[in-house]
């Protein structure tokens, strides 16, 4: 039934917040809802009180108004409320819409807190009950337990691991750090009001002053900046997380661990440090040409800032608390030299051993952060001196004090404080994360070609065949004279790309092995596109010794495989490398536990991008099964005659330059193969759950080792929060260990390859239909999405394009999924699966349509490969609304064009929706979800008039209906409803 808006009646209650007052009251059922819905009623509350003495009545009701049109067109398809919402915004000013976004916008952003809360509040309503959770390491250890796997055996699988995050800046990061910081603020004070009844009245005031207090600073803070971010800023943005959250959470998951692993067995057996921290900001220039020589010394400084500060302040809090007087307790030898070597002398702590010696060590920090970073730091008992060389000397002082203390009775002062900071010290050293390098192969050739031309030595590198190219490079990798000439003048972008590597090398000599471990190529496509990089690593010092002979390599050279083809190359390709005389000894010298490393980086948005969703995750799962089937053979000598060479490569019997190949690779110790998931933040671009997504690994795949990118603005929701934080990294160490212990897959039966195989084809040609080869599609994107507006925003430092063109081809995976999330569309993360299945069910006739069926079936209930990737269409499909995409798609002036896209699109839409439903049994999305069915629930209903806003002033901007300073209100309403719906949506990075 239609019914006409309502004017809203004076409350104290905004927009959204009287929409979360009228929520129903959860069920008995539902009475665990109750505290998140209290949490949004208050915020929902202040935030109301904030507009109205902001902004004043007439501005509340207005908000209240356009609320009540979008969720009536929502959730009844009500065509009068749809019509009248359209005459209303039409209607708007600038500054009425601007007031309007914002109000929406900062309900998402609250709204996000109160989830947060209520997800830690939930977990730990869970651990009292003992019902550990699923991603819990208490839960996995459990699991370990229950399978006859000793602790000790864990312990010795986490000494060979290596499991790491690695936060990626890229251009859908739309969080300004001063937001950020409030808004930690605000969810530090509801944390506060945890106790509820049991806090007194006035100290529940007094925080509830203090929230409105924060969320008055968010309203009177600008949402987008003035000026592009810088790369600087996108450093100093990503430091804010280990601040907040990796400095102190992942010393407490490796705390955890020790206890869990504590029994009789492992007395006396060291928890190895297996989880670290990865960066690429500073060092990632794929398309960047912000990022040089000077980010990346930048980003070292400003890491080894960072963490030397976190351990001056530990060692500062620890001197006050080790006031032990040997006087009353004794202390070890070793103690006592340590502190006669400090160069305290107050009198007043001549009795007060670890304090002396805390002094001088901090001294002797504080001496290393002036020598690494020029900085100063905030105390000085005595003056600063003697700088660390490294951290392994520092951490030796700190283990000198453990020991005595624990050796005196002491072991209760060390647990706290001392044994977090020891973990700290171990794990982010001085540099704090490892930076990784990363430029596209294309690049790293102009390079080479200029320094082998310049030199003499080949004029015309780059048109030369890969034969010819790897002949040329083995040549120069094999000559130890370096290829500049002294006094030849040389491009700037090759200066730019040498400088890098020079300052890599020099960042490790202060900083450590750990500081910079990897150089990464984008575009791998060939054997010497790797090549290249180990040739670029010898001209600046990175590479030692003769690659025939005694060559010993820094930098892992990792290739990254990206699009459908280059995933199915991926095992050739290094196949291929691996044969080449040398590679393989340079890669096993100087590992000391007798293994090599080689990480191997997967894309999963621009195999998405290429050949859709399903394809995509198929090829993925394709290459890692046949690269550990490769290394697998390699370790066991038996490198030869199983793959196909990539195109274009030598055979291996007939290696550049006519020399005979070795009968088989230099033998040494084994190689660990180590998978980079180049994962996004939608499940377009490879997001969804890690812990699903790493139990779903072919099997062997994982073996304790695993790289996975963070991005965008998912980095904020999974790690703003320090609990939230723990949680989302003890998921991966969880996963990880089950994954390799419990071995949670299992080759899958032939007949699920062969479906999988069918479906992929046909998901891929109806994807490609619409994508590629559906006449102007390009056109019809670019008008019916926000991307162009997208490409304006000041969120990144990195171009939205690599072309200045409009071709799909050359636009970054990262804003194609992010606009199709704006739409609410999400096209990347369900598109052909429907028409997949379809085409599947029938391609043995109408009889065999219940034996496909009852195949798929079977395909979802017994492989979690299958399982998880329609677990995360699903999802998406969640997110999905076509009735608001419909909107969207009247943006397209073409209405021929707009009729054809659209109905194709929602044709499909359809289609995947039945066969999700018909596969797993679902009548609807989010079955198996509880928690993100209850945030649609509580959100979804105040995202909407954002979406109908940005159509509005989209549409408004594009055909240039106001003058210059109307046009620019129009813009900032454009781009904070872009920021409103992406917080909204959490994970459309």
């Amino acid at each position: 039934m239609n019914r006409k808006p309502a004017r809203a009646a004076a409350s104290p209650a905004t927009t959204p917040a009287r929409a979360a007052a009228t929520t129903p009251k959860p069920r008995s059922g539902a009475d665990k809802d109750k505290p998140l819905i209290e949490d949004i009623r208050l915020l929902g509350r202040i935030l109301g009180d904030v507009i109205r003495e902001q902004e004043g009545q007439a501005a509340f009701e207005l908000i209240e108004q356009i609320r009540q049109l979008s969720v009536a067109f929502r959730r009844h398809a009500d065509q009068s409320a749809d019509k009248a919402l359209k005459k209303l915004l039409k209607g708007l000013s600038g500054d009425q819409t601007v007031s309007v976004i914002r109000a929406f916008t900062y309900f998402s952003h609250l709204a996000n807190l109160a989830e947060d809360r209520h997800h830690i509040r939930r977990r730990a309503v869970h651990e009292r009950a003992g019902d550990l959770q699923e991603g819990s390491l208490a839960l996995t250890l459990q699991r370990l337990r229950k399978a006859g796997i000793a602790p000790s055996e864990v312990l010795h699988t986490l000494a060979q691991s290596h499991i790491s995050p690695v936060l990626t800046a890229h251009p859908t990061e739309v969080q300004r750090k001063s937001i950020l910081d409030a808004e930690r603020a605000i969810a530090r004070l509801l944390t506060e009001r945890e106790a509820g009844e049991a806090r007194l009245p006035r100290e529940l005031a007094d925080n509830e002053a203090q929230i409105r207090a924060r969320v008055t600073q968010l309203w009177q803070t600008r949402l987008l900046r003035f000026t592009k971010l810088t790369v600087a800023d996108e450093i100093e943005n990503a430091l804010s997380y280990y601040e907040a959250t990796f400095l102190t959470q992942i010393p407490r998951i490796y705390r955890d661990l020790e206890l869990g692993l504590k029994d009789k067995g492992t007395a006396g057996q060291p928890l190895a440090t297996f989880l670290r921290m990865g960066q690429w900001i500073g060092g990632d220039r794929d398309g960047n040409p912000n990022v040089t020589a000077e980010t990346l010394e930048l980003a070292l400084k400003s890491q080894s800032d960072m963490v030397l500060r976190h351990h001056l302040t530990q060692v500062h809090l620890l001197g006050a608390e080790l006031s032990v007087s040997a006087m009353l307790n004794s202390v070890s030898p070793a103690m006592q030299a340590l502190a006669e070597r400090s160069p305290d002398r107050n009198a007043h702590r001549q009795d007060e051993p670890y304090r002396r010696a805390l002094t001088g060590i901090y001294a002797r920090l504080a001496a290393t952060l002036s020598q690494l970073t020029g900085g100063e730091a905030a105390r000085h008992a005595v003056a600063p001196q003697d700088p660390y060389a490294s951290a392994t000397e520092f951490l030796a002082d700190l283990r000198t004090i453990e020991a005595s203390l624990v050796a005196n009775h002491g072991a209760a002062l060390a647990s706290a404080r001392l044994h977090p900071l020891i973990r700290a010290v171990e794990v982010f050293g001085f540099h704090l994360a490892t930076v990784d390098l990363r430029q596209s192969s294309d690049k790293h050739e102009e390079v080479i070609h200029e320094l082998l031309a310049v030199a003499r030595i080949e004029a015309a590198y780059s048109q030369l065949d890969e034969v010819g190219k790897q002949a040329v490079l083995l040549r120069q990798l094999n000559d130890a004279r370096p290829l500049r000439v002294p006094g030849a003048t040389y491009s700037d972008h090759s200066l730019s790309e040498l400088s890098i590597f020079e300052t890599a090398r020099l960042g490790r000599q202060r900083l450590g092995a750990q500081a910079i471990r990897h150089a990464i190529i984008s575009h791998t496509e060939t054997v010497s596109d790797l090549l290249e990089v180990l040739l670029l690593q010898k001209e600046t010092g990175l590479l030692h010794g003769l690659l025939g002979e005694n060559a010993v390599c820094d930098l892992i050279v990792v290739p990254l495989f990206e699009t459908i083809e280059d995933l199915r190359n991926a095992a050739p390709i290094m196949r291929d490398y691996y044969a080449l005389p040398g590679v393989r000894a340079m890669v096993q010298r100087g590992q000391a536990d007798g293994y090599s490393e080689q990480d191997i980086m997967l894309g999963y948005s621009d195999s998405n991008k290429d050949g859709g969703i399903f394809t995509s995750n198929w090829e993925l799962y394709r290459a890692e099964t046949a690269l550990v089937k490769l290394f697998d053979e390699l370790n066991a000598g038996e490198a030869w005659g199983h793959i196909d060479p990539a195109p274009g490569s030598p055979k291996p019997d007939q290696p550049p330059g006519g020399a005979a190949t070795r009968a088989a690779v230099e033998r040494g110790g084994h190689i660990r193969l180590r998978m980079f998931h180049g994962r996004g933040g939608t499940v377009g671009r490879g997001g969804g759950p890690s812990y699903q997504a790493i139990l779903a690994q072919p099997p062997g795949t994982v073996r304790g080792q695993i790289r996975l990118t963070e991005q965008g603005e998912v980095i904020g929701s999974k790690y703003a929060n320090p609990e939230i934080g723990r949680r989302n990294l003890e998921t991966l160490v969880a996963a990880t260990l089950e994954a390799t212990l419990l071995q949670t897959t299992r080759d899958a039966p032939a007949a699920f390859m062969e479906a999988a195989d069918a479906l992929s084809l046909h998901s891929m040609a109806a994807y490609r239909a619409l994508v590629y080869e559906t006449p102007r599609f390009a056109e019809y994107f670019f008008d019916a999405t926000p991307i162009r507006e997208i490409a304006e925003l000041n969120i990144g430092s990195r171009p939205a394009s690599r072309k200045a063109t409009q071709r799909i081809e050359d636009l970054r995976a990262i804003p194609w999924g992010f606009s199709w999330g704006q739409c609410r569309l999400t096209l990347p993360g369900w598109y052909g699966f429907g028409s997949a299945v379809q085409a599947f069910l029938h391609q043995n006739g109408p009889s065999g349509v219940a034996r496909q069926k009852a195949l798929l079936q079977k395909m979802v209930k017994q492989w979690p490969f299958f399982r998880t990737l329609l677990s995360n269409m699903d999802m998406v499909l969640a997110k999905s609304d076509l009735a608001l995409a419909s909107r969207y798609a009247e943006l397209v002036e073409d209405r021929r064009l707009r009729n054809k896209v659209f109905s194709t699109v929602q044709a499909e839409w359809h289609r995947t929706v039945d066969a999700l439903n018909m596969i797993t049994g679902a009548k609807q999305r989010l079955v198996s979800n509880a928690a993100l069915q209850r945030s649609i629930r509580h959100r979804f209903p105040y995202i909407d008039p954002l979406h109908h806003l940005q159509v509005e002033l989209v549409r408004r901007y594009r055909a240039g209906e106001s003058d210059a300073e109307k046009d620019g209100r129009v813009r900032r309403g454009i781009h904070i409803s872009i920021n409103g719906i992406a917080a909204g949506l959490r994970n459309t990075g």
